[in-house]
Order: structure tokens, then sequence, then C-alpha cells
């Protein structure tokens, strides 16, 4: 405690100084003087110094603001309708509840613990799984041995802390192996699915490239940008890459993909469950393509691991992106897998001391990668169950939203994950739709790409109209999801996509039956 009262008195002594506090505030600078004069008591003297700052500090602080004050109705539409009075009584149930002392209780308490409610109002509903997921509370109990009394390196060789941070890292291998079927020894650790992305279409792109044999690339116009942007830089290094379109529901046409496949093609690049649309590309039958035409297949697994079964030897997968905060683990750690036989070589994009077979080097940070080895497990034991009870609950919402008129799914309604769902509501802005429904966490698109304000470039890609992207909204179900909060987010968007299509003249016209495609808009 003594070391700690210096630093809050001299905090209190600077926020006390500032001149643009109230009369209430203008009496600070004579505490923390009487407090600093007090700092060379006795020990119990200081503790209450201490106590007594820590209050002062905690008032000033609450008078601070660098941004104007934004109360929670201001930026909220008001909608007399049901939706409200349904919110207390789910309140009342248990979906959304503030106790006494501040904390948020929802259905993923247990994950959830010590949220609480924001300045605008509690926290919403989380519908936006694709972009992350929560950390599934039996990881977080995995990992904390590892933050605190097992922290040796797991590359130190030499004494019994490496050792057994060294055997932690290699089980949690064995369970990211086992999820995929592959060998543990094909598992290279990364930072994400975007490093593994990077690392496995450069580094393929760059070794074959040295010799001059294969210069080229296929690839996909729905794929993550990180591959995208990948492909645009090994452009700029010289190398041919065939963005191949997609059909109008997100599946790839093989006939296009077998024509586009060209005797020096190294590497062709196809995601497995598209993060935008959902929608599931048929793996086995382009892995089988790749294999016969001799050419190495990678795919972005980070939105299909542990949610649909793959076999990488059945599926003659070559490279793989598994990415683990989309599965209920931490963030910041991923894995590729890079198969040795027939072996896969690549360049490594990053250099050192040859960790992970030489092919990412750094030092593993085995909390994480403990964590990452825990979610897959989970992943693996409780795929079953998670994937019907994700099935129902996908089911129950698509069928509310599509009940609703001129609203259609995007994606093939026969071959896409269920927890992605995404759903374009006609005469509606998507941004405009998002901000009416602060009270549910959803996405308009990538996380990655969510900054711009250009329309879905995988939309786009399907055929859809620029209003049609811009008026979609994607919602990702996940473990923690409830029945009744998806019943109140389908009342929630049916009263409010209503509202905001009240508001819209071109509804208006739909509503009288004239043709849009009709009119002739003048130019002013």
């Amino acid at each position: 405690m003594a070391n700690i009262a210096p630093s809050v008195l001299r905090q209190a002594s600077r926020l006390a100084s500032k001149s643009t506090f109230s009369a209430a505030g203008a009496a600070a600078p004579r505490r923390s003087a009487q407090l600093l004069s007090s700092s060379s008591a006795s020990s119990s003297s200081r503790v209450a110094t201490t106590a007594t700052a820590a209050v002062h500090v905690q008032n000033a602080a609450s008078a601070r603001s660098y941004v104007s004050e934004t109360k929670r109705d201001h930026a909220q539409v008001q909608l007399d309708t049901p939706i409200r009075l349904d919110k207390k009584e789910l309140e009342h149930s248990g979906i959304a509840l503030s106790g006494e002392d501040g904390t948020h209780l929802r259905p993923m308490a247990d994950v959830l613990k010590q949220a609480t409610v924001m300045d605008e109002g509690q926290r919403p509903i989380y519908l936006d799984m694709q972009a992350t997921t929560p950390v599934d509370p039996r990881v977080l109990d995995a990992m904390m041995p590892y933050f605190t009394g097992v922290y040796g390196n797991p590359h130190s060789r030499t004494h019994a802390y490496g050792w057994e941070s060294e055997k932690a890292v290699e089980e949690a291998r064995e369970h990211i192996a086992s999820l995929i079927g592959a060998d543990p020894k094909e598992i290279i650790f990364t930072s994400g699915a975007t490093e593994s992305n990077n690392m496995s279409i450069k580094g393929v792109a760059r070794f074959f490239g040295r010799s001059g044999k294969k210069k080229h690339i296929v690839t996909c116009q729905t794929e993550h940008k990180c591959v995208l942007d990948s492909c645009r830089h090994l452009q700029d290094e010289g190398f041919e890459v065939t963005y191949l379109p997609v059909m109008n529901n997100g599946l790839i046409d093989m006939k296009a993909l077998e024509a586009a496949i060209r005797p020096d093609t190294a590497l062709v690049s196809i995601m497995s469950v598209n993060n935008e649309i959902g929608v599931i590309q048929p793996l086995a039958e382009i892995g089988k393509l790749c294999r016969a035409k001799k050419t190495f297949f990678h795919t972005d697994a980070a939105q299909a691991v542990g949610k649909i079964k793959l076999d990488v030897n059945a599926m003659n997968i070559d490279l793989m992106s598994i990415s683990s905060h989309k599965i209920y683990g931490p963030k910041g750690i991923g894995a590729c897998y890079v198969r040795r036989r027939p072996r896969v070589r690549l360049d490594p994009i990053i250099s050192g001391g040859g960790q992970e077979r030489g092919l990412r080097s750094g030092t593993l940070a085995p909390p994480l990668v403990v964590g990452f080895g825990e979610a897959c497990r989970i992943a693996k034991e409780e795929m079953e169950y998670d994937s019907k009870r994700i099935k129902y609950l996908s089911d129950r919402l698509l069928n509310g939203l599509l009940s609703m008129e001129h609203t259609s799914q995007n994606g093939d309604p026969e071959h896409f994950y269920p927890g992605c769902v995404n759903v374009s509501f006609a005469y509606v802005e998507g941004e405009s739709l998002l901000m009416a429904l602060k009270d549910i966490a959803l996405s308009s698109g990538s996380a990655c790409t969510s900054a711009s304000l250009e329309p879905s470039y995988v939309l786009r890609a399907l055929g859809n109209s620029d209003e049609s992207a811009h008026s979609s909204i994607r919602f990702g179900i996940g473990r923690f999801t409830t029945e009744q909060e998806i019943d109140y987010v389908l009342k929630a968007v049916t009263a409010r996509v209503g509202f905001l299509r009240e508001l819209s003249p071109l509804w208006e016209l739909v509503q009288e039956g004239v043709d849009l495609n009709t009119i002739e808009w003048s130019q002013h």
C-alpha cells in the first residue's frame, strides 16, 4: 500500500490542478495538499490517506469528459411496439438482467460474469459469431495455469519448466490434428488464419516461382480479403492469378475451375465456408481435381473447422488455415496444416530460430496454444450436439425472417453453414437497420472490411445489385445463443424493418403496385 500511495497522490494532485472542475472540485487542491502533507505519517494514516485520494480520483475522473455526453435514448429509434414490453419480460426471465451491483446477466453469464452495463444501456444480444466467438469457460480454465505457475518457454530443452510447457503444446497440437484428421507434425502454429493464409499462398508461390516453372495461382472472387490481397501482392511479383467468379448461389463452378487450372498452376485456394454468406464449397471435389492435376490445394477453413466435419486426407487438402477465436478459443493464435506426404514445400515468411519445422519462427505462447487445443477438443466432442442445436435455431430465425415480404436469403439455401444466415431486406438501408437494432450485435458483412462504405464484394459477386448488397444483414448463431434471444431478434427485426420501410418513398410506390424498373428517374 505504501508503494501505491505516492502514485495515487500524484494523480490526485494533477486532477486537482485542472481549472475546468466544478465548484465542488475547486477544493481538490487543498485536499491534495493535506494528503501530501500527511504522506509521511504512520502506515495506518497512509492507508486512510490513500483511500481518500482514491475517492477524489474517482470523483474527478467521473467529471472528466473528452467527448460530448451521449445518453442512451439519443441514438435510438423510438417505436411504440410490443418490442419494449417483450424486452421487459425477457429481462425478468433472465435474458437480459442487470444486477444491483451493476453486473449484467444473460444466458452466457458463465462467460460474461465480468460484463457491465454500458453507458448507453445494456449489453446487446450477440449475433456476430462469424466475427468472433466468446471464450468457452472450459477453455479459460485450461489456459489459466500457463499464465502463472507453468510459465516456461516451450522451446527450452534443458530444464523442467520448458519440458512441461512443451508437453502442453504438443498435447494441444494433437487435439487440433485430431479435429481435421491430420498428423500432429503437420500442424504449424501461427498468429491466426490471416497469417496462415499469407504463409500458404505466398510460401508455395515463392518456392515454386523461383524455378520459373509454376507462376500461376487460382482463387475465387468471394475469398477473404487476406487471400485476395496476398494474391495481388504476388501479381506485383510477376505471378499470374485467376480470380474465378461464383454462381448466383455462391458456389464454385467445377467446370470453370477445371478449365482454369494450367500446367504451370502452383496452387488453388478456395475457402471452405464463406464468412459472409456461409456457403460450403465442395471441398472433396476440388481436392480430387487438384490431386489429378498435380496442383496443391489450399483452403481457408477459419469458418469451417470445428463446425462441419473435415478430413484433410479424404478431401485431398494440402494446406489449411485455422483460427482459434472462431471456435470459442482465445484470439491471437491459429494454425496452418501443411501436408507432409506428398510433401508441400513453401518459403517461410517469418525467419528466426527455426521453430515449427522452420516454417514459422518465434516463441509460442503456451496459454494461447493450450486454449486453442482445448477449444478443438471440445469442438470435436460436441460437434454433433452443437450442429443440431444451431440448425434448430437457424431454421427458427430464417423461417421467421423469410416470412416477411420482400426478404431473401443470400447464398445457396441447401449448402450453407446454418450458423451464418445472410438476409437482404429490400427497401431498407442495412446501415440504418443496424442503427435501429442497437440492442442486437449484428453485422452487414465481414468485420475485416466493415469500415468501408462500399457494398459487400461477396454479395456483388453473386450478382446482387448495390441496393440489395447494402440492405443485407448477417446473423451469426453460436454455441451460447438461446431460443429466447432468437425470438426477441425476430420481433425486433420485424418491427424495425417495418418502421424503416414506412419512411421510404420507394416502399410506398411498391405498396401501390408500381414496378420500380419502369420509372424513369430525372437528373437534377
